[in-house]
């Protein structure tokens, strides 16, 4: 048995614990990747305008995000298994909901309330992560899990074609929800910790929380990290909402090629996520936030290569390299939060700093959307912003001070 986190926790159940992590994040990212194919179908169905479709796949991450401070903070105060199992069963009573719906304000609340399902996973699947995986292998351990993504990434776009031209859309959301729950079966029966926690040890963990969320305020790394986080996943959502539509309207390519053309910058993002994981580990200890900014440069670079490239297989040449970097700086940010500060606090300081991720993705497509119809269906407006974040990102990274985190060490 190891030590990790006040937990010991054998490898067998590590390992059980991080597939099934794996597994909840992989359907969660598929729920929410689906509608960006979906839109195109939801879209004439419900007859709306780009400002409408913005609304629409921005409503998620309002929830999202609003649910990222309170999910830290219940997984902290309550234990990462309730947080998890909650999670995945509201976020897959309501992606079954989203087939049922008859108008856009409808379709706007049950992906609010979806969003707000799935916005405890994350601050929650970190705890459990730096309870049971010690300090040198959690971000191997975030990497396995955020893989999944990638592999969704992979899938989904030829996947949803299929579903959207044989099943509909409606039916598609009912099969992903009817899924969801099945996983949340298999959490409540096999994501058990172990119950033999010292008196002393929970009583330390208990008190570390008092007063603890003011001090993660306080903490200007927290700062850094949050404007890090709405950055880099500005860039990540909206490239994922709007790339399939600008590439049907604008590039000209029907549902199959899509899903063809978006195989290649998904197999990208998994093996980027993967070897990310890999070096992170193994970089010298504060070299984490150089290569970071270097990685935000080149996203920029290739941003600016991407919108201006003569053809659609350039244009993914350059969307590849993008997601690339976009995979390793998206791991970057939490493992920083995993090694640099205490277990106890994870949950919260997560939920804190990802609620700046997930504001950019409730903020970024919703803006792509009034963007694009206020320039009469151009995008160029729209990839100069995401090239202004990348900079952002940059500064963020650059000024990162890691003695500032070590403020929480005492209090933890």
């Amino acid at each position: 048995m190891e030590k990790g986190g006040f937990l010991l926790v054998s490898s067998k159940q590590r390992n059980l614990i991080l597939f099934l992590l794996f597994a909840g994040w992989a359907i969660g990212n598929f729920d929410r990747y689906f509608i960006n194919y979906a839109v195109l179908s939801i879209t004439e169905d419900l007859q709306l305008n780009p400002a409408s479709t913005g609304l629409i796949l921005s409503s998620f991450f309002a929830g999202y995000a609003l649910m990222q401070i309170p999910g830290g903070w219940l997984a902290d105060k309550f234990g990462s298994r309730k947080v998890l199992i909650v999670s995945v069963f509201m976020w897959s009573v309501f992606t079954a909901m989203t087939g049922a719906v008859w108008s856009m304000a409808s379709m706007i609340v049950v992906r609010f309330l979806f969003g707000i399902g799935e916005g405890g996973f994350q601050p929650a699947s970190s705890k459990m992560i730096s309870q049971t995986f010690p300090s040198e292998k959690r971000a191997w351990a975030m990497s396995v899990m955020l893989s999944s993504g990638g592999i969704v990434s992979l899938i989904v776009p030829l996947l949803s074609a299929y579903m959207l031209t044989t099943i509909g859309w409606r039916m598609s959301f009912l099969v992903l929800g009817g899924i969801g729950l099945l996983i949340t079966i298999l959490y409540w029966v096999f994501v058990k910790l172990p119950a033999h926690l010292k008196e002393e040890e929970l009583k330390m963990e208990k008190e570390s929380q008092k007063g603890i969320f003011k001090q993660i305020l306080k903490t200007p790394l927290m700062l850094n990290l949050f404007i890090a986080y709405y950055s880099i996943y500005a860039i990540n959502w909206g490239l994922a909402t709007w790339l399939p539509t600008y590439l049907v309207n604008v590039r000209g390519l029907d549902l199959v090629s899509l899903g063809w053309a978006q195989t290649v910058p998904g197999l990208a993002m998994l093996v980027g996520i993967y070897l990310s994981g890999y070096v992170i580990d193994r970089l010298p200890l504060g070299k984490e936030k150089i290569v970071g900014a270097i990685s935000s440069v080149a996203i920029g670079i290739m941003l600016y290569l991407m919108f201006n490239a003569p053809s659609v297989t350039v244009f993914v040449v350059y969307q590849t390299i993008v997601l690339l970097f976009v995979s390793f700086v998206i791991l970057l940010l939490p493992a920083i939060i995993l090694k640099r500060l205490p277990s106890t606090v994870t949950g919260t300081s997560m939920g804190i700093a990802n609620t700046g991720g997930q504001l950019a993705g409730f903020i970024t497509p919703l803006a792509i959307g009034f963007i694009v119809q206020a320039f009469n269906g151009s995008y160029n407006a729209a990839f100069w912003m995401l090239i202004i974040f990348a900079v952002i990102c940059t500064v963020s990274l650059l000024t990162l001070n890691y003695r500032k985190g070590q403020l929480l060490q005492g209090a933890a």
